[in-house]
């Protein structure tokens, strides 16, 4: 009998990764410096919400949306600091479903 339940995480991810901004937005945060350089805050903290804003040209809520969406796949994770919210890739996260794709797929 073949297993019809595929692993909740992997389906999360795959539903996360099939917004082509999402796919966007992981691409970028994977060179901060390069894409976000004009931030003002150390892109160390990760990239603030706004500056997906400002590159994309989406609003400040389908932008929190996507974030969001990549936040609950574990694909991000999300620094508080004030009113700001800072994401970076979760890379670990990201390896772990590369390498189980790999070896299920």
């Amino acid at each position: 009998m073949v297993d019809m339940n595929p692993c909740p995480v992997k389906v999360e991810i795959l539903k996360a990764l099939a917004h082509p901004a999402r796919l966007e937005f992981l691409e970028w945060m994977r060179e901060p410096h390069r894409h976000f350089a004009s931030q003002v805050h150390p892109l160390e903290m990760g990239v603030c919400a706004q500056q997906f804003e400002r590159r994309c040209g989406l609003s400040q809520s389908t932008v929190s949306a996507h974030l969001a969406a990549l936040e609950r796949a574990g694909l991000v994770v999300i620094e508080r600091v004030g009113q700001w919210s800072f994401y970076r890739r979760n890379e670990t996260a990201i390896q772990g479903f590369l390498a189980e794709l790999a070896r299920t797929l």
